[in-house]
């Protein structure tokens, strides 16, 4: 059964997509969980969401725009070297707000 949607399949598409590359950037704990409104870090869940996305990008080669082309690249690439980072400096914050706190820290 096919529920009713106003909503196309692209963007449906595209709220899949970034639903997962938001809920990488929370596990990852660069972003507060939207639940309970902390940063929490889950790296395994992070490696789960990363896959998931690198396999959907494998899946549809060919078959994006450019536009979905450079986002699926650019998303894959940053999640993959925060989690590098990461796992390789467990206890230094790290991602994409990890400049600003430093400077943050420093003033």
């Amino acid at each position: 059964m096919v529920l009713e949607s106003k909503l196309t399949e692209q963007q449906l598409f595209d709220q899949l997509v970034s639903s997962l590359v938001h809920s990488a950037w929370v596990y990852l704990g660069t972003m507060k969980n939207p639940m309970n409104d902390k940063l929490e870090k889950d790296l395994e869940q992070a490696s789960i969401q990363i896959d998931m996305l690198d396999m959907i990008y494998k899946r549809m080669t060919g078959n994006l725009s450019q536009d979905e082309e450079k986002f699926f690249s650019e998303n894959i690439h940053a999640l993959k070297i925060n989690y590098v980072e990461q796992k390789n400096n467990p206890n230094e914050k790290s991602g994409i707000n990890s400049n600003k706190n430093q400077k943050e820290k420093k003033s």
